[in-house]
């Protein structure tokens, strides 16, 4: 799975770490995130991020 990096604060989603803070399980790819799911840095939404 592919990581993405958050254009605004450098934040990178890892797929196989998810985010439990926001209730994303391990092994969530970036594609499969919830539609409201947020940069947990800076909030930025995921048309803020690119593939790295």
């Amino acid at each position: 799975m592919e990581s993405y990096e958050c254009k605004l604060c450098g934040y990178v989603y890892n797929p196989a770490d998810g985010d439990p803070d926001q209730g994303v399980a391990h092994g969530t790819a970036f594609a499969d995130l919830p539609a409201g799911w947020v940069c947990p840095i800076c909030g930025a939404g995921k048309d803020d991020f690119e593939k790295v």
